[in-house]
């Protein structure tokens, strides 16, 4: 649906699996899309590379959840860490074993969101970002 200040309008395409990541792909790109969000889904991290090749090869920029994504060679990304999540999972799992009831046990939300840039990605897709973005960046891949 439109948003009528800013004349963007958004869609989502899905991919269920590694196999549905080109069929994805190609739908963004008929739509003529001029960028990509990726969900929150643990499939999506193990295919970061592919993505990261996918948004390269297209010029098309991608931004999603964790670090790991912009390493690989997204544009960027903006969330917590996985290493903190599975530090967190680790300290659960550690106090169910050790006799707590999961029930017992207090929901955890991250407190700290890491914006990472890659910029030699940027560079790539012949795109500028704004040095008021990079100043903001916890990290600028150059």
């Amino acid at each position: 649906m439109p948003r009528r200040g800013l004349g963007l309008q958004t869609f989502v395409t899905r991919a269920r699996n590694p196999q549905e990541i080109d069929g994805a792909f190609d739908t963004i790109l008929q739509k003529r899309a001029g960028g990509v969000l990726v969900a929150s889904d643990p499939m999506f991290l193990g295919q970061r590379n592919r993505l990261a090749a996918l948004s390269m090869k297209h010029a098309l920029p991608i931004v999603a959840w964790t670090r790991e994504f912009a390493e690989a060679g997204v544009l960027l990304s903006y969330g917590t860490s996985i290493q903190w999540m599975y530090h967190e999972a680790g300290n659960y799992v550690g106090r169910i074993l050790k006799g707590a009831k999961p029930s017992d046990l207090p929901v955890m939300q991250p407190t700290k969101f890491d914006l990472v840039i890659n910029l030699r990605s940027a560079r790539t897709m012949g795109l500028a970002v704004p040095q008021s973005l990079l100043v903001r960046a916890d990290e600028v891949i150059r």
